[in-house]
């Protein structure tokens, strides 16, 4: 093999590796969301398979130091490449009965570990077939894996920057296992007569078509009206009704969580009980006519802002939501109206607060769920940050899923803004009374730069809302003995484990349910 044939396919071998493990991640996103587990299980599953795979191929390589053999290894890894999304709808969606890094490590290998030990056996074949004397061994070695690693530098800034948002992840996988089909059609030898080459033609161009017409198809369900692969999300829009079962809603799924309901006719409809929550606060703070200034970050389905665009015609509205792709479809699908009042933000929640020079009189965060949290958002360095956006007095809500009789991060979230805002200016609201049975829910943590007068909330609650309130004080007592007698750490840059804080959230939510004490 010369050495140019060597370069073209150790480059090539090593672009679809780094695509495949790039793209990974965001296969299995919908499945089992995006945290240090899912990350720390793609590397390691497919640096396992590379390793073991080039143990592998040097075994082989010495006992078939053919062409023949390298057109079979690429073969395999084309074939290989292509069962990755049909064994993905087959085992992601399992739910394994073991614990959620446990689950996450066993549907990574399933389906990744032999993709990457199939690519991984190709690099010491090519070196063995390049060489041709031990004399330049040294330089040959060298600069095969110089381009190898070429090959994956692209294939990484490639796939981040510019495949995902172009081409979407099922054609990305398919068209890797192509590429690999075809550099072992014409590099490896696997025919001896054009005849042969063109009956396996014949065969493989329409296997691929059946694979991408029936295997590749998007598992849609007929509620499902929109999917859409952007640079951050798996983002679908599904039809379906509130929960009184009179108003047509559109649900906005991110990954695989519903983050917004939308009624298309009725914008200040709000299905969302911690929603409510923040409607209580704003019309216990505010009257109708009174302009103030609010930010959310974390747009989803933009269905609070627009609520309180209406409710409050003289207020100031800011959104920030890191992907472009979320807020186009917000505009041309759940008709946020193009002369919006409203102002979007397309970037980093904190990296708009760190350049953010305007004062803030109310700020929802809502970029957190349970599945991928974005743990700068969670830091005390980022609490100081919001706090600095603050007028006085003004508030900050954040709606936080976790389990209220066991979880760890919503008292250490608490404990956080503590350290930022005070022990008392910070406080807790469920959607339900019943604090001795309320599981696995979601909650609004309050916190105030000023005094905090959550007495007048629960009074204006109790005679002004009544029967229409959503909200439900948790007593002080009952969040100092959370914060206090709980496992609970204060966020910070530095030391941030927020997927090990609510892992247990995830397992008990999606199939994993252990008998505890």
């Amino acid at each position: 093999m010369s050495l140019l044939e060597a370069y073209i396919i150790m480059f090539i071998a090593s672009f679809c590796s780094l695509v495949i493990e790039m793209v990974a991640g965001r296969i299995l996103a919908p499945f089992v969301g995006v945290s240090i587990y899912t990350w720390t299980s793609i590397i390691g599953v497919i640096l396992a398979g590379i390793s073991i795979g080039a143990y592998i191929g040097g075994k082989l390589v010495d006992r078939f130091p053919t062409r023949k053999t390298l057109g079979w290894l690429l073969l395999i890894s084309g074939i290989a490449a292509l069962s990755i999304i049909p064994l993905t709808n087959l085992i992601a969606s399992y739910r394994f009965p073991v614990s959620l890094m446990l689950r996450i490590f066993i549907v990574t290998s399933i389906i990744f570990f032999i993709p990457g030990c199939v690519l991984g056996t190709i690099s010491p074949v090519v070196v063995r077939l390049t060489l041709k004397n031990l004399e330049n061994a040294g330089n040959v070695i060298g600069k095969i894996y110089a381009m190898s690693t070429l090959g994956a530098i692209i294939g990484t800034f490639a796939t981040g920057f510019f495949l995902i948002s172009w081409m979407g992840t099922r054609m990305i996988i398919l068209s890797m296992g192509i590429i690999l089909l075809i550099v072992a059609l014409f590099s490896g030898s696997l025919f001896r007569s054009k005849k042969a080459m063109a009956v396996f033609l014949v065969i493989t161009f329409p296997a691929i078509a059946l694979i991408h017409n029936y295997l590749y198809r998007i598992p849609l369900s007929d509620a499902t009206y929109l999917y859409r692969e952007s640079d951050y999300y798996t983002i679908k829009l599904n039809r379906t009704v509130s929960s009184d079962q009179k108003t047509p809603l559109q649900a906005m799924v991110l990954d695989n969580l519903i983050h917004s309901y939308v009624a298309l006719e009725d914008p200040m409809h709000i299905e969302y009980e911690y929603e409510r929550i923040y409607a209580d606060v704003l019309k216990w703070r505010f009257k109708k006519d009174v302009g103030f200034k609010s930010l959310t970050i974390g747009g989803g389905g933009y269905t609070f802002p627009r609520y309180m665009e209406i409710y409050y015609p003289k207020a100031h509205i800011d959104v920030v939501e890191i992907d472009p792709e979320v807020t186009k479809i917000v505009y041309d699908h759940l008709k946020l109206p193009k002369d919006t009042k409203i102002s979007s933000y397309n970037t980093d929640g904190r990296w708009f607060v760190m350049n953010c020079k305007d004062k803030y009189d109310v700020v929802f965060t809502d970029a957190y769920n349970d599945l991928s949290i974005p743990y700068h958002l969670t830091t005390k360095e980022f609490a100081q940050q919001l706090k600095d956006i603050m007028n006085p007095n003004a508030i900050l809500m954040s709606n936080i899923i976790d389990n209220f009789q066991r979880g760890a991060f919503l008292p250490s979230y608490m404990k956080t803004l503590r350290e930022v805002f005070g022990d008392r200016n910070v406080h807790l609201i469920s959607v339900s009374p019943d604090f001795q049975n309320t599981r696995i829910s979601t909650f609004i943590v309050i916190a105030s730069n000023g005094d905090l007068d959550m007495k007048g909330f629960r009074r204006f609650v109790g005679e002004e809302l009544k029967v229409h309130a959503t909200s439900a004080v948790v007593p002080e007592n009952l969040v100092d003995e959370i914060i206090n007698k709980r496992y609970s750490i204060v966020i910070r840059d530095d030391h941030a484990p927020v997927d090990n804080l609510i892992a247990p959230v995830f397992e008990e939510r999606f199939g994993y349910n252990r008998k505890r004490g």
